[in-house]
């Protein structure tokens, strides 16, 4: 039994916590930054390909006092490098510390850690191995927090946020975990339809097939774990298990029938790059494209979901937003029976719209703090 730290952006423990609930896997406990579990190895692994608001899966390897560089390498050092690397495997060290007075600089701890591990593994194989901070075969991760260490490996090695579909790019694009922590925590309808009417790259309306056609995020990348010299024949077999479901499971649902998804955008530019996106991600035959300005907005189904992230205004001059704005909040009434989901980073666009949410959450987009509202429209 292992013990991970699944990790994701500030505000969306409660998000992962549900995740981790719909897979099954109990006991999971919230934290600062992320959500702890315990289970085999092949459980991380089955959070990395299907998690969607995850960020990182580590598995912890040790944890003990470091309130100064001594104590860092004697700790570091003392863990069985050995059962994870071996004298032939790259590695790199990633350092995230705070509240330790005699330790502050990450890049000189990172640096440390990454000594003690070359000397326990020269010590046993006679030979070091390389640090390879591009592209490391293993990923080593040090959480120091007022002198306490914990040691961790990084089974997603690239974020995982990075699904492998992010083809085609507009300014400021929406991360995938993001958009996926949108839908979750905004109550996106599966069985309703879906629009974005500003879709930017289409991420969002990618990410709503995707729930809705129960397809998992990771399918279309590889993760760190899978270049680790030490997982056993057992382990790899399980893996190679939970991939073959997880092809199987979209093969079955590739071309499964939902309700009309549109995703729209003024932008012709921005259309196009979602299109190509959509069809990187295996999607696009559910969803419609449409160049369309907000404004015009109709009011075709009686019930659907829309969910949209409007700019905050860092590249509009104040009257263009304005003008924005005050367009959204009218077509918006015009919406009767309808979930309206939008991730606000100016509160301007509130006071547009003019009703009290009926869910509101904060969440983080970058550094940026920005709000996740839900509108009922009746």
């Amino acid at each position: 039994m292992f013990r991970f730290f699944v990790t994701c952006a500030r505000g969306m423990e409660g998000a992962l916590r549900r995740e981790l609930a719909d897979m099954r896997i109990a006991g999971a406990k919230g934290d600062r930054g992320g959500v702890w579990f315990e289970g085999p190895l092949d459980m991380g692994m089955r959070v990395c390909l299907h998690a969607r608001v995850a960020v990182r899966v580590l598995v912890q390897l040790g944890t003990f006092e470091a309130p100064d560089q001594q104590s860092l390498y004697a700790g570091t050092r003392a863990i069985p490098w050995r059962d994870w690397l071996t004298a032939t495997s790259s590695f790199a060290v990633d350092a995230n510390i705070r509240d330790t007075p005699a330790l502050t600089h990450s890049g000189y701890v990172a640096l440390k850690v990454k000594d003690a591990v070359v000397d326990a593994l020269r010590n046993a194989f006679g030979a070091r191995p390389d640090v390879d901070p591009k592209s490391p075969d293993v990923s080593i991760v040090l959480h120091l927090a007022k002198g306490q260490a914990g040691i961790f490996l990084d089974l997603a090695g690239e974020s995982l946020h990075q699904r492998g579909y992010r083809v085609a790019m507009v300014d400021a694009p929406l991360k995938e975990t993001l958009a996926a922590a949108v839908l979750l925590l905004g109550g996106a309808q599966g069985d309703a339809p879906f629009i974005d009417p500003m879709a930017g790259s289409g991420t969002l309306a990618i990410e709503h097939v995707l729930a809705a056609r129960g397809i998992a995020p990771g399918l279309r990348r590889r993760f760190g774990f899978e270049r680790w010299p030490s997982l056993s024949p057992e382990t790899r077999a399980a893996w190679k298990r939970l991939r073959a479901e997880a092809d199987q499971a979209f093969h079955e649902a590739e071309h499964r029938p939902l309700p009309p998804v549109v995703c729209a955008d003024i932008d012709a530019a921005a259309l196009a790059a979602a299109r190509k996106n959509a069809a990187a991600a295996g999607v696009d035959d559910a969803i419609t494209f449409e160049r369309a300005d907000v404004a015009a907005l109709e009011h075709r189904w009686p019930v659907a979901t829309l969910a949209t992230n409007p700019p905050y205004g860092e590249r509009l001059k104040p009257v263009e937003l304005d003008a924005l704005y005050t367009s959204m909040g009218r077509a918006f009434e015009r919406l009767s029976g309808w979930r309206v989901i939008i991730l606000c980073g100016n509160p301007a666009l509130e006071r547009a719209i003019r009703r009290k949410p009926t869910v509101f959450h904060r969440l983080w987009n970058g550094p940026l703090e920005v709000r996740l509202l839900r509108y009922d429209m009746k």
